[in-house]
């Protein structure tokens, strides 16, 4: 992969973020307005939105296990698990409520119209860490819809005030201002606004689902923590019919092959245990994620681009997840989904 050098950047490591190859950035800084095709983008331009986005997805939290903060991962990230999805007029969908959620919650409204749904996939710190630090569901007159697995006996409203407490927190989650309404799921459809969600058990170590969301023809399948089979063959039935033909699959890619000699058993997916589950099961793009703490900058791209040749010939976009990345989607004339951008 081609590290070429953006206008004004100093230190490529600490500013760009991973791009699929056919994807066009457009945004506008004082140089006016900029196209930029490729993989390497700097970190802090002003977004201009197209009209006619049906979809958008933006990754707020990429990380797995534990935020990270180095200059050797600083392009990629640090914020644990957090994305939100967007369907054109209906209330965001957040899948997960790591670290990166707090960022996700500076953009929304702060007097007490904040509205949205939460998918957790599991209840491990670094999926459910971000949720006391989310200043606007912190209102009166705000509601925050949490859905997420039962655990050893207990419901979603139990773990999190469980978690939301003195002393792993300063106040209890019925201190907070706004409304939290939980709902426990496993084997479930259900639908939020004009999105069906599909939520299926997932191998992991612990109680873990993962989520199909459709709306108006586009499909996404959120699976950021997936226990691999140790032949790093088999697809457990449930996995594919969450991710079956969908336009986008974020899916777990903590570990590299060295990784797995040692680490087959703590619950995660290899780089190309993913992509065989994108190869199998159809998929328009691949988003890799849960990024391993160590994970930095450049060992991504090494591994995407080792991986981009072969998702050609399968007919599909393989990326890394990067913190702040969004991407939108639209019904092309043909009829096919079309990834219209990825910018920050």
């Amino acid at each position: 992969m081609a590290m070429t050098p953006f206008i004004g950047s100093t230190d490529p490591l600490s500013s760009f973020f991973l791009i699929p190859n056919n994807v066009v950035l457009r945004f506008t800084s004082h140089l006016g307005e900029i196209h930029v095709k490729g993989q390497l983008c700097f970190r802090s331009p002003q977004m201009c939105w197209d009209e006619g986005a049906v979809l958008k997805v933006t990754f707020f939290g990429v990380r797995g296990s534990t935020p990270c903060s180095t200059r050797c991962t600083s392009g990629v990230g640090g914020h644990t698990s957090c994305v939100v999805i967007e369907p054109e007029d209906s209330e965001p969908l957040v899948c997960d409520l790591g670290t990166g959620l707090r960022c996700w919650g500076e953009s929304q409204p702060h007097d007490g119209t904040f509205a949205a749904t939460a998918l957790i996939t599991h209840f491990h710190f670094d999926h459910v860490q971000g949720l006391p630090f989310l200043a606007c569901a912190d209102r009166v007159g705000a509601r925050f819809t949490l859905y997420g697995p039962r655990d050893d006996g207990r419901g979603v409203t139990d773990m999190l005030h469980e978690f939301v407490r003195p002393p792993f927190f300063p106040v209890r989650l019925d201190q907070l201002r706004g409304t939290y309404a939980c709902h426990d799921v496993s084997d479930d459809v259900f639908a939020v606004d004009r999105a069906k969600v599909t939520v299926k058990p997932v191998p992991h170590v612990g109680n873990t689902v993962g989520y199909r969301i459709e709306a108006d023809g586009f499909s996404v399948a959120y699976i950021p923590d997936h226990q691999a089979p140790l032949d790093l063959k088999s697809i457990d039935p449930r996995v594919r019919e969450l991710a079956t033909n969908v336009d986008l699959l974020i899916h777990d890619a903590q570990y590299n092959n060295d990784d797995w000699e040692t680490k087959a058993h703590w619950g995660h997916s290899t780089f190309d245990y993913a992509m065989h589950v994108a190869e199998q099961c159809g998929v328009g793009s691949l988003a890799l994620f849960h990024h391993d703490p160590s994970r930095t900058d450049s060992n991504l791209t090494d591994e995407v681009d080792r991986l981009t040749a072969r998702a050609g010939v399968a007919g599909f976009e393989v990326f890394a997840a990067v913190e702040s990345m969004v991407l939108e989607f639209e019904r092309q004339p043909n009829g096919r989904i079309g990834l219209l951008r990825s910018s920050l």
